[in-house]
C-alpha cells in the first residue's frame, strides 16, 4: 500500500507521522516548497533573526529516514483520479494507492491593478519570505499593508524590525473588526498607533502604481483619491484554499476541497486536510474552512486514523485560537462573535493601562457561558474548556477565574477585579431593569 501525501506542512506531515505509527504502508510525502516540514508561524522569527530556518524545523533531517517517510521536492501538475497518478512539475510521475491532499492556502488577491507588480507580494510560503529579504533588500522608505488580521500585523512587525515605515490600508472601521467585537478592536488600533504605524480605517486599496520598469511606486487609496508613495506592498487581506489547480478535475471543490467529516473527497481513495479543505456538512458551531495550526494537525491524525482502517470522524471540541499583536498576546475559547444574536449578551472589562482587556459572552436568560476572548492576560486553556464543556454560567466562571490563571506566581491576577467590575454592571443593569422594564431596557442595548 503506497500513500502519496501533497503538502509537507502541519495535516501532511501529521499524517504521514501517524500512518507509520499504525501501519508499515509505504508513504511518500510531496513539497514543492521546503525539503522538510517548518513551523510556518516561525518565518517572521527568520525574518527578525530570532530563529535561524535549521531553528524552526521540528525534526531533525534524519527523522524521515528512520521512520521511513520517502521525501519529494516537486510541484503536483495534475492528478489521473482514475488512473491513481500524479504528474510532477518536471515530467515525472509517480502511483499512489490513496492519496492525502494537504496543499494549504494562498494569499487572497481581488484583482487589483498592478497587483502582479514586481514589489507586490503575500506572506505565506517559504518563498514568500525569501521574496521578502529580495525586495527588502535595498532601501525601502515606505512599505503599504493592504488588508488586516493577523498576518498583516506580523508583517508589519517583521518591517518595523529593520526599521521600514509602515501604513495599513483596512478596509474594516477597526482593526479585524469582522472577528473582534468593538472594544478589542479599538484597543489594538490604538496599540498599532502607539508604535508609530500609519493605520489607515475604512479605507479600500484602488489601484498599485506601476513606476514603469514594472516595479510598485506607490498605491492609491479609493475613498479619497491619495496616493501613498511606497516600494513594497504587501497583500495580507486573508488567505483561501490553494484549490485553483484542481478546478478542471472531477474532484469536487466549492470554496475549498469538499469533504466529510471523515476527511474523505467524492473520489475513491482520496482524502484532504487542512487549510485546503472544506466541510460539506460542518461539525455544529465550527466553520466549514478551519484554517488554523491545531485544527489542521487534528485533522491529518483523522486522515492516518481512516486511512488505516480506524474509522474516524473529524470532532474537534471547542473553538480555540491565540496569537499576537505586537506585544499583547490574544486568546480566544468558545464563540465570541462582533455583534452578538439578541439572545446573547457580553461582559467587557479592560484594564487601566489600556494594554489588557476580557470580553465573555454568555446567554442572557440561562446565564450559560459561551465564550471569552483575552488580551494581555494568559489563561489555560484547559480551564474554559472545562466550562464549557461543563455548560457553566458566567457567575460561576467569573468565581472560579483564578483556577484559568496561567502562571499566578509569575504574572500579575486581576481575576477579583474582573469580578468586581461584573458585580458593578449587574447592579447597574438591575436598576436600568426595574426603571424601564425588560423590554425598555433591551432597547437601550439595540435588542428591542
Amino acid at each position: 500500500m503506497h500513500i502519496a501525501i501533497i503538502g509537507n506542512g502541519i495535516t501532511g506531515t501529521t499524517c504521514a507521522r501517524f500512518v507509520r505509527k499504525f501501519s508499515n504502508y509505504k508513504i511518500t510525502l510531496i513539497s514543492g516548497e521546503t525539503d522538510h516540514f517548518f513551523s510556518r508561524t516561525a518565518l517572521m522569527y527568520i525574518y527578525m533573526g530570532h530563529l535561524g530556518y535549521k531553528e524552526t524545523k521540528p525534526y531533525e533531517d534524519w527523522f524521515w529516514a528512520k521512520n521511513k517517510i520517502n521525501l519529494k521536492r516537486a510541484w503536483v501538475q495534475h492528478i489521473d483520479f482514475d488512473k491513481k497518478v500524479l504528474q510532477f512539475d518536471k515530467g515525472e510521475d509517480l502511483q499512489y494507492d490513496k492519496l492525502v491532499i494537504a496543499c494549504g492556502s494562498k494569499p487572497n488577491k481581488f484583482g487589483w491593478k498592478g497587483q502582479d507588480l514586481n514589489g507586490v507580494q503575500g506572506l505565506y510560503a517559504y518563498q514568500d519570505l525569501e521574496l521578502l529579504e529580495k525586495n527588502t533588500s535595498k532601501k525601502i522608505n515606505r512599505a503599504v499593508i493592504v488588508g488586516g488580521g493577523l498576518i498583516g500585523i506580523e508583517l508589519a512587525e517583521m518591517l518595523h524590525s529593520r526599521h521600514i515605515p509602515v501604513t495599513f490600508l483596512v478596509r474594516e472601521p477597526n482593526y479585524w473588526s469582522n472577528v473582534l467585537p468593538e472594544g478589542e478592536a479599538k484597543m489594538i488600533n490604538r496599540h498599532i498607533r502607539e508604535h508609530k504605524f500609519d493605520l489607515r480605517l475604512g479605507v479600500n486599496l484602488e489601484e498599485i502604481i506601476d513606476d514603469g520598469t514594472g516595479h510598485v511606486k506607490a498605491v492609491k487609496i479609493k475613498e479619497t483619491g491619495e496616493i501613498i508613495n511606497c516600494e513594497l506592498v504587501g497583500l495580507t487581506a486573508g488567505v483561501s484554499p490553494n484549490v485553483a489547480w484542481l478546478k478542471e478535475t472531477d474532484l469536487a471543490t466549492n470554496r475549498g476541497i469538499l469533504v466529510n467529516l471523515y476527511q474523505e473527497t467524492n473520489q475513491k481513495d482520496v482524502y484532504a486536510g487542512g487549510d485546503c479543505a472544506e466541510f460539506s456538512t460542518p461539525v455544529a458551531g465550527r466553520r466549514s474552512i478551519e484554517q488554523v495550526w491545531y485544527t489542521g494537525k487534528m485533522q491529518g491524525k483523522v486522515i492516518a486514523e481512516n486511512i488505516c482502517g480506524r474509522k474516524t470522524k473529524y470532532n474537534p471540541g471547542h473553538w480555540f485560537n491565540s496569537a499576537k499583536f505586537l506585544d499583547i498576546e490574544y486568546q480566544t475559547y468558545g464563540v465570541v462573535l462582533p455583534n452578538l444574536p439578541n439572545n446573547q449578551s457580553r461582559f467587557y472589562w479592560e484594564h487601566e493601562s489600556g494594554k489588557k482587556c476580557v470580553d465573555i459572552v454568555y446567554e442572557t436568560e440561562s446565564r450559560k457561558f459561551i465564550g471569552i476572548n483575552t488580551f494581555g492576560i494568559r489563561m489555560k486553556h484547559e480551564a474554559f474548556d472545562g466550562f464549557l464543556r461543563e455548560e457553566r454560567s458566567i457567575e460561576y466562571v467569573l468565581e472560579n477565574l483564578r483556577a484559568a490563571a496561567f502562571d499566578p506566581e509569575f504574572y500579575q491576577q486581576h481575576e477579583q477585579e474582573i469580578l468586581d467590575e461584573f458585580n458593578k454592571q449587574t447592579a447597574s443593569n438591575l436598576q436600568l431593569k426595574a426603571k424601564y422594564g425588560l423590554r425598555g431596557f433591551l432597547s437601550l442595548f439595540g435588542k428591542g
